[in-house]
């Protein structure tokens, strides 16, 4: 069978977090996605190493998700294939150090109120990671999410996005009665 192989950089203060304590993250990753993980600690480089296209996608996934600052438990959550991690850059926002922090500071929220906000309403897991934001969930939540982030990073006030984000919970919470009824019928 062929071998196929990529090459992931990850931040060098993540890769204890993408090994685990005695190596069970690493081992459980590798026996999920039926992949060899290659960890080059001093570097920050991983070598994602598989026969098997779709375990070395969801490897590949799982461990950019751990690099942008989500713990394991979480960035397991990729494994299922309804799962689907983005990531929003900063730099696409704003150049300066001072404005990407202000730029976090919006999604964060006072005493991390927004952020924790934006997740309950979609059902999904912000990290906000160096010059990043990623978002972990069904991909229709993350792009709820992605789109009450974008609204804030582009100068949207607070109480609109949080109006808009309670009205898509109920949308969310309407299909899914509307999707269990039909599967009763």
């Amino acid at each position: 069978m062929e071998q196929y192989s990529y090459d992931i950089k990850i931040p060098k203060a993540r890769i204890a977090v993408l090994i685990g304590k005695s190596g069970e993250i690493k081992k459980k990753l590798e026996e999920e996605t039926k992949t060899k993980l290659n960890i080059d600690s001093t570097e920050g480089d991983v070598e994602v190493q598989g026969s098997d296209a779709i375990g070395l996608l969801s490897a590949k996934e799982i461990i950019k998700a751990i690099g942008r600052g989500f713990n394991p438990e979480v960035a397991l959550l990729l494994l299922k294939p309804e799962y689907v991690l983005t990531i929003l850059i900063l730099n696409d926002y704003g150049k300066k150090v001072n404005i990407q922090n202000r730029l976090k500071g919006r999604v964060i929220g006072k005493e991390g109120k927004t952020r924790e906000l934006i997740e309950e309403h979609t059902e999904t897991n912000v990290s906000i990671y160096g010059k990043t934001i990623s978002i972990i969930g069904e991909s229709q939540n993350v792009a709820i999410a992605r789109k009450a982030i974008e609204s804030l990073l582009t100068g949207s006030p607070h109480a609109p996005v949080y109006k808009w984000l309670e009205k898509k919970r109920r949308d969310l919470f309407e299909m899914k009665i509307k999707e269990s009824h039909y599967r009763k019928e």
